[in-house]
């Protein structure tokens, strides 16, 4: 393993102000977990009260996108700045999601990444193919791409979510064996890049990991924790997630 593991929860659009009760549950079960980094990303409507429960606990919030601008006519958008001072630690960029139906380009993920940087976030950047993309055969020629084109200049406040598109979502996930090639391929890019630093950046694995099939998802060569989707709105599945590290 690169370093301490990471297990996001990314709530999507889920999650209103009673939602902080499956915060606390987080919190409280957090405390057992010394060898792991937890990060909660809500909608962002909720992330200062998130912020200010979590406040001098294990875990840390985060957003789940933010603009490449730190100020601006931008409506609706939020900036990485603003997510710094409404108590965020990191954010989310470039997942599929924001990918397949808000348009996002590669380099529009590295202008987010650079602007998390820049905010002092650690910018949790998302890759992966479509199932048509793999059934082509190019999961490596698009991985390779995604990587070149939404990474920033150097490796510092990153993390790396592979998240296969076709298994968010779908109860399907591929095996230890395709997870771990595409991770080696995913580290060995990183190490070409950044030398000694990309050979300890951690390289998550997303996509349709529940309770059931963390340890054996996680204990994969080059898996260094997981970007959890809809299994992280419950608090009991989510630290069921991370307890695969408590003997770690």
């Amino acid at each position: 393993m690169a370093s301490r593991p990471l297990v996001a929860a990314n709530w999507k659009m889920n999650g209103l102000k009673a939602s902080i009760a499956e915060l606390e549950k987080i919190i409280a079960g957090a405390r057992a977990f010394a060898a792991v980094d937890l990060v909660v990303c809500p909608p962002a409507t909720l992330i200062a009260c998130f912020a200010a429960k979590a406040q001098g606990t294990r875990v840390t919030i985060g957003g789940q996108d933010c603009h490449a601008e730190a100020a601006g006519a931008y409506t609706g958008d939020i900036s990485a700045e603003m997510l710094r001072d409404a108590g965020a630690k990191a954010v989310i960029v470039g997942h599929s999601e924001r990918r397949r139906y808000h348009g996002e380009t590669d380099a529009a993920v590295r202008a987010k990444a650079m602007a998390a940087r820049r905010a002092g976030l650690l910018a949790i950047i998302c890759i992966g193919e479509t199932r048509a993309q793999r059934d082509a055969g190019r999961t490596r020629d698009v991985l390779r791409a995604q990587l070149d084109g939404s990474l920033p200049d150097n490796d510092e406040s990153i993390a790396i979510a592979y998240e296969p598109v076709w298994a968010i979502g779908s109860g399907l996930t591929p095996t230890r064996d395709d997870i771990g090639e595409t991770h080696a391929l995913i580290r060995e890019r990183l190490s070409s890049r950044f030398a000694e630093t990309g050979r300890n950046t951690r390289i998550l694995y997303g996509g349709s990991v529940k309770p059931g099939n963390a340890r054996d998802l996680l204990s994969v060569e080059d898996v260094d924790g997981a970007l959890v989707g809809g299994a992280s709105l419950n608090a009991d599945e989510f630290l069921a997630i991370a307890s695969v590290y408590r003997n770690f």
